[in-house]
């Protein structure tokens, strides 16, 4: 259970509670700090699921842990993004995407619990839109110049596009399990 891709997803749960405390720190550097942490945990996602494939490290705990630990991450930074910003063109696609993580987390779990994970498994549609929602939120939280801000909102819309496709492909997918009576 305690191989290197589950111990860097633990290192990542411990990150959540750092970035917090770093953002909300007083000082002109405390968003660059946010946004390094942030960026360190994204790191350590794609850095788990490379050793766990490479070296086929693979357990039902980090099977488990590993999809919380991004969606918690995500979670509390949209929150403190939409609380920095207060604003509605910010607002409506960080919870957008909340919401579907949300959406398509519940529909996993039922679609395994009726042996049909596989219509639902992570596609590379929702690898794109994870990787556009990564680097426009860390440059939401670091924020260094209009330059950033722009590009990391238009990055924020772009995901916000692949996240309504993405679910819509998956509840397509899974459409005829969930319209059964």
């Amino acid at each position: 259970m305690w191989n290197i891709p589950n111990l860097l997803t633990c290192f990542r749960i411990l990150l959540i509670p750092v970035f917090l405390l770093i953002y909300y720190l007083p000082g002109p550097e405390a968003h660059f700090w946010a946004a390094f942490v942030f960026a360190i945990a994204g790191i350590t996602d794609a850095l788990d699921g490379w050793v766990a494939r490479r070296f086929n490290q693979f357990t039902k705990f980090g099977a488990f842990l590993d999809p919380v630990a991004d969606k918690v991450m995500v979670a509390a930074s949209l929150v403190v993004i939409v609380e920095h910003y207060a604003t509605w063109w910010i607002s409506i696609p960080a919870l957008t995407i909340i919401s579907r993580e949300l959406v398509i987390s519940a529909l996993r779990e039922w679609m395994a619990q009726i042996g049909r994970q596989e219509q639902v498994k992570v596609s590379n549609l929702g690898k794109y839109k994870t990787i556009a929602q990564m680097v426009a939120i860390g440059g939401l939280i670091w924020e260094a110049n209009t330059f950033v801000i722009v590009t990391s909102t238009v990055l924020l819309y772009l995901a916000f596009v692949l996240t309504v496709w993405s679910m819509w492909e998956y509840l397509r997918a899974a459409w005829v399990d969930l319209s059964q009576v």
